[in-house]
C-alpha cells in the first residue's frame, strides 16, 4: 500500500490515520496495539471494538501495515490520510477513573482531591492494568475480603502493579508483583512508588511458571491472564497456595467459564464468587477438598 496522498501544495502534509479492528481472538488486541507502538505510535484510542491511532506524514505505511497483520493476520484494516494529533496529550481525554468499589483507579492528572486511602493512582503507560479493561475491574472488585491483613501474595501478569498495589493497601504484608513483560517493569515500579507501595510490593521480571514456586508459599494468587496461559499454571498456582490459600483468576472469557471450572475442579477448587462484565468472567476460587485425578503434563 502507497502512503495516502497529500492535500494541495500549500497545505501542510498530512497525517496517516490507522484503524484496526482485531479478528484475532482476546489476545489479538495486545498484540496489535504492541505493533502499533513498535511502528512508532504516541497513542491508541479504543473505539468499541477497533483501536485507533495516527502516525507523521512520513510514517512508513508498508511497514505499519505489515507489523499489524503480523500481530493479527485476520484484522480489519483501514489506513488514511487525517489531520495532525498530538498524543501525548489528546490521550490523556481519553483516560478516565474508575469506581471499582473499595478503590478507585484514576491516572495522576485525576488524583488531586481525592481521597487517598481508597485511591490508587496509575500512570496510563504502555503497560496492562489501568482500570480501562474489565478484567483488571473485575479482579478489583472480588479483593475485598479475600486479602487480608498480613497475607502473603503473588500478583501474576503484574501489568501496571495495580493488583499488587491494591493487595497492599487491603493489608497484605508482602506482595511479589512477578511480570514476563520487560517493557512494563519500569512502569510497575513506578506506580508502586507513587503509591507508596515500594515496602510491600517487589516487583519482579519473569516467568510466573518458574518465579511462583520461589515466592511460595503464599496465601493469596491473583492472576490476570489469558485463560490458555493459567491453564498452563494451575498446578503452579495449587502447589503455591496453603490448605486455607485463595485465588483470583481473571482474563477468562464469559463462554470459556465452564472448561475453566472443569479444569479448577480437578485441582480441588470451587467458585466462591464471580464477577461478569461484557464478555469477560473473572473468579474467586477455594479449595473444595474434592480433588480428582489429573492426568501428567
Amino acid at each position: 500500500m502507497s502512503t495516502p496522498p497529500e492535500g494541495p501544495d500549500d497545505a501542510p502534509p498530512r497525517w496517516v490515520a490507522v484503524r484496526v479492528r482485531p479478528r484475532g481472538g482476546p489476545d489479538a488486541a495486545e498484540a496489535v496495539v504492541a505493533a502499533l507502538f513498535a511502528a512508532g505510535s504516541q497513542g491508541v484510542q479504543e473505539d468499541g471494538d477497533a483501536v485507533l491511532t495516527q502516525f507523521p506524514p512520513d510514517a512508513d505505511v508498508p511497514a505499519i501495515r505489515a507489523g499489524v497483520l503480523a500481530a493479527d493476520p485476520s484484522a480489519d484494516l483501514s489506513i488514511a490520510p487525517a489531520d495532525p494529533v498530538d498524543w501525548t496529550e489528546h490521550w490523556k481525554a481519553l483516560v478516565g477513573a474508575h469506581e471499582l468499589g473499595a478503590f478507585a483507579v484514576v491516572p495522576p492528572w485525576l488524583a488531586e482531591g481525592r481521597d487517598p486511602a481508597r485511591t490508587i493512582v496509575i500512570d496510563p503507560g504502555m503497560a496492562f492494568g489501568t482500570g480501562d479493561h474489565p478484567t483488571t475491574r473485575g479482579v478489583v472488585r472480588l479483593m475485598p475480603g479475600v486479602v487480608r491483613p498480613g497475607d502473603l501474595v503473588a500478583d501474576l501478569g503484574a501489568g501496571s502493579a495495580v493488583l499488587s498495589i491494591a493487595a497492599s493497601r487491603l493489608g497484605a504484608r508482602r506482595v511479589a508483583a512477578i511480570e514476563f513483560d520487560g517493557d512494563a517493569i519500569g512502569n510497575a515500579e513506578a506506580n508502586v512508588a507513587r503509591n507508596g507501595a515500594a515496602g510491600v510490593v517487589t516487583v519482579v521480571q519473569g516467568d510466573a511458571r518458574l518465579l511462583l514456586p520461589l515466592v511460595a508459599p503464599v496465601r493469596v494468587v491473583l492472576a490476570n491472564i489469558i485463560s490458555s496461559v493459567l491453564l498452563e499454571l494451575l498446578p503452579a498456582i495449587d502447589a503455591a497456595l496453603p490448605a486455607d490459600g485463595e485465588a483470583i483468576l481473571a482474563g477468562i472469557l464469559r463462554d470459556e467459564r465452564e472448561t475453566m471450572l472443569t479444569a479448577l475442579a480437578a485441582y480441588g477448587w470451587r467458585a466462591a464468587a464471580e464477577d461478569v462484565e461484557e464478555a469477560w468472567w473473572s473468579v474467586h476460587v477455594v479449595r473444595s477438598g474434592e480433588r480428582r485425578p489429573v492426568a501428567a503434563a
